[in-house]
């Protein structure tokens, strides 16, 4: 039962998924189906959710997502009211309802950032032999900002989702949004190393089902970006976030090659 659940969720992200590439990458979403990108935000956060819910007992998946998401909004918060982490940016595009000034679909997105970084970061530990927190809270963030060298510029130089009110040299985008980002993703990955990694190793490794999806999902969110990038001739931004995603994922299969 419980996988069948697991797989109708991850079915239903699929089919939301496979129309929204088409809508956006040809810019047919309709004013009134604007909220299309709610549902997708917070569908692929409620399946991260699940991952960690389903990877360990019940009260540390809770505690963990939890702490993902009210600590992600609380930061995203202090930034969008200071300009504190990120720079000073302001949203153009209704994301939903706000919690301090900021949508809580952005809770959800930093619950999937999370969920695949460390899945992809996870094997690395067990090839080194000290400050294997270190080691892994660094690749993790690495591979979380790495999300975000794609969906900024789509989201600001195609989208307008959100605009920056100071320049940068990557896409006019601030160099203080990716520090922002690699930070509190270091911070949140050190975090879930404490909480779940043992002498022994990972103590989250419960299910098989959402590892592998979490891998997917993370090469998915990749593919949407870089297809609207690309039709948008963005290509410096597809260019380096091909190279990573490749990267990334091929260093995940073979540490878990030799690991499992």
């Amino acid at each position: 039962m419980k996988h069948t659940f697991d797989s109708r969720v991850f079915l239903f992200f699929i089919i939301w998924y496979s129309i929204g590439v088409v809508l956006l990458t040809f810019d047919l979403v309709p004013p009134w189906l604007e909220w299309a990108n709610v549902v997708f935000l917070i569908t692929s956060g409620l399946i991260a959710m699940l991952y960690f819910y389903r990877s360990h007992a019940m009260i540390p998946g809770i505690i963990t997502i939890s702490m993902i998401f009210i600590f992600s909004m609380t930061i995203e918060s202090i930034g969008v009211h200071t300009g504190l982490f990120f720079g000073e940016y302001s949203y153009m595009m209704d994301f939903g309802p706000k919690i301090a000034g900021v949508p809580i679909t952005i809770g959800f997105a930093w619950v999937m950032v999370l969920a695949t970084s460390h899945v992809l970061a996870a094997p690395v530990t067990k090839k080194i032999p000290r400050l294997k927190g270190l080691a892994y809270a660094i690749y993790g963030a690495i591979i979380a900002t790495s999300l975000d060298l794609i969906i900024d510029p789509v989201a600001y130089e195609v989208k307008q989702y959100w605009v920056w009110h100071e320049s940068g040299f990557y896409y006019n985008i601030p160099f203080s949004n990716f520090l922002g980002w690699f930070i509190l993703s270091f911070v949140l990955h050190l975090i879930l190393y404490i909480f779940f990694h043992r002498s022994r190793g990972w103590t989250n490794i419960r299910s098989p089902f959402w590892e592998f999806r979490m891998v997917l999902l993370y090469g998915m969110m990749m593919l949407l970006f870089m297809i609207v990038a690309l039709v948008n001739g963005l290509i410096l931004a597809v260019v380096l976030s091909l190279t990573l995603t490749v990267l990334y994922t091929g260093i995940y299969l073979i540490l878990k090659g030799k690991t499992s």
